[in-house]
């Protein structure tokens, strides 16, 4: 099924797809109207990479876009969202455990945000930029172990569509936007959790936001994106040691909306959009390896 503005992890062999547009149809999960000629959906998919099929798992409580999903200790992690296209921002948290095949309701987030980039370091998980009606500052970090939430350093500039990866002790705030994609900024900032303290890195050669952001062979990789009038097929790399980007072979078509997880030694970006906005989802599932 078409996905875009869907949200990606990995847990063991599976790349979970949670969420996001989805073409109206039968569809059990595909429950709400986004304000588009797609919906929202509640639908939870993965991809086993050990047999080369998808399933599906238990759908979200409710459809909704823009969700900030992570996988820590074995068990997916949600947070936010927007129930209508880059609008209507919940306060929705929940937790799904793959072995149950089921989703519970975590406490809430402190105010509603859509588009929140989330990440973990250490035993926490942090939650920087997003939106609520403008593109926040906020960063909140939610501990699994006493299902609790507390304020860190808000990030140096607001934005949401953001990328952020967690790698050697620090996070990186990647790229994203200040409201709409006509304002794609091109910023890196670190956050080191001993200081609780932002820096700025070398920014990254293009600005776009919507990109599919991971850690692959300690570099962090920012792929796709949109802009207006398109989106980009670029695939750049930032390594943190020499503070500098690279650019690597670019993605056949152009994606936005989507995320990207590693198993094994592939990265895996599933669907997302191919052009910009929500009007049209994509069904594939592109696979990349460094020889």
């Amino acid at each position: 099924m078409g996905r875009s503005e869907t949200s990606v992890a990995a847990i063991g062999e599976r790349l979970y797809v949670v969420g996001g547009y989805a073409p109206a149809g039968p569809h059990p999960a595909v429950l709400e109207v986004s304000g588009h000629a797609d919906v929202d959906s509640a639908l939870c998919q993965y991809y086993d990479a050990a047999t080369g099929r998808w399933e599906n798992c238990a759908p979200l409580p409710r459809g909704m876009n823009h969700i900030g999903v992570v996988a820590f200790r074995d068990k997916l992690y949600t947070f936010g969202g927007f129930v209508r296209q880059n609008r209507g921002a919940v306060t929705d948290a929940n937790v799904y455990d793959p072995a149950a095949d089921r989703w519970q309701a975590i406490a809430p987030l402190p105010s509603a945000l859509g588009s929140v980039s989330v990440a973990v370091l250490g035993d926490e998980i942090h939650l920087i930029g997003g939106r609520d009606v403008h593109s926040v500052t906020t960063h909140v970090v939610y501990s699994p172990g006493t299902d609790t939430y507390r304020s860190a350093a808000p990030l140096p500039v607001g934005r949401d569509h953001m990328g952020l990866a967690s790698l050697g002790g620090r996070l990186y705030a990647i790229a994203g936007r200040i409201d709409d994609f006509r304002h794609n900024t091109s910023y890196c900032d670190a956050y080191d959790p001993k200081t609780d303290h932002w820096r700025t890195c070398a920014p990254m050669p293009s600005s776009r936001s919507g990109m599919a952001v991971t850690v692959y062979r300690q570099q962090i990789f920012a792929i796709g994106g949109e802009r207006e009038g398109g989106t980009f097929t670029n695939n750049e790399a930032y390594d943190p040691t020499a503070d500098r980007w690279k650019a690597y072979a670019p993605l056949p078509e152009g994606r936005h909306g989507t995320g990207a997880a590693v198993i094994g030694d592939r990265l895996y970006l599933p669907a997302g959009g191919p052009v910009n906005g929500g009007s049209r989802q994509s069904t594939t599932l592109y696979v990349f390896s460094l020889q």
